[in-house]
């Protein structure tokens, strides 16, 4: 069965005029006369069989049954815009997917300088460890680590190196002398993350691995939490835990760093497939990296 929907023009009046209460207002909103919107409004409670509002020198009040009914309609019409906008193409919607622990160790912190020098620009981010598609994700830009490389549709511009340092928090130090020695740093408590490079880090040094106690998490910006947190000493990428040792959260613990391919790139679309807000927010990311 086909709904019995009453006249649109009649509800569009009927909901501007219960918001202003006034059927001249609704008819300024809407562009049309006094009249006119007076007569949808008539109408419109002849379809109904009831009655919406009660007329007044200075203006309108709700019945009961109209008080609620323009609760309902004023829904409906908040769902068909909203349905409608996300139709729209937004020419300031930029999405950004990246891996959590970039999201939260560097992205985020930089945000406020991004919403300074173009407020205008809506930016989404999308914190995940999967690879997103351009295509099926609806993704603008992505930031990856590995050897990227310029296709035939793909830019790949390079952020930063991917140097490794140990890390801890002063309060888990003591009086130990920094740099940490090999040995000490061996047995030191250890925190391990998905890439799990402490016995790479500590045979770069000349010395294994002699202490596995430690925490265990999936995400390398967990590390460096627990690491803040005074749980023991975590690797992490140089440009990720800057900001913390600048403040005095951690401190760098060895003198000693790896470095690894998986350096970290920003991918685009071609320059002709994407929008200016999305030059902007890669001119900002290379520049804030630079």
């Amino acid at each position: 069965m086909s709904l019995q929907l009453p006249n649109l023009n009649g509800l569009r009046a009927f909901e501007a005029s219960g918001r202003h209460q006034n059927f001249r207002a609704a008819a300024d909103a809407l562009g049309v006369t006094q009249g006119a919107v007076a007569q949808h409004v008539r109408a419109l409670e002849g379809q109904l069989g009831q009655k919406l509002f009660e007329r007044k020198s200075k203006g309108l009040a709700f019945t009961p049954a109209g008080r609620a009914y323009h609760g309902h309609i004023s829904e409906a019409f908040a769902l068909i815009a909203k349905a409608s906008e996300a139709l729209r193409p937004n020419i300031h919607r930029v999405t950004i997917s990246v891996t959590p622990t970039f999201a939260s160790k560097w992205l985020i912190p930089n945000l406020p300088d991004l919403s300074t020098r173009h407020p205008e620009i809506d930016l989404r981010v999308l914190a995940t460890e999967n690879v997103s598609s351009f295509h099926s994700d609806g993704i603008d830009l992505a930031v990856r680590q590995g050897k990227m490389s310029t296709t035939a549709s793909i830019d790949s511009h390079y952020l930063f190196s991917n140097e490794i340092i140990a890390v801890a928090a002063p309060s888990i130090l003591g009086d130990i002398p920094l740099p940490m020695s090999a040995q000490r740093l061996a047995s030191f408590p250890k925190l391990h993350d998905g890439h799990d490079l402490w016995s790479r880090f500590l045979s770069a040094m000349g010395v294994a691995n002699t202490s596995e106690r430690g925490t265990r998490v999936n995400q390398t910006a967990l590390a460096i939490d627990a690491a803040i947190a005074g749980q023991g000493a975590a690797l992490a990428s140089r440009f990720l835990v800057e900001r913390d040792i600048e403040s005095g959260r951690l401190v760098e613990i060895s003198s000693q760093t790896i470095s690894s391919v998986a350096d970290f790139h920003l991918l685009s679309r071609k320059g002709s497939q994407i929008s200016p807000a999305v030059k902007q927010v890669v001119q900002w990311l290379l520049g804030k990296a630079a």
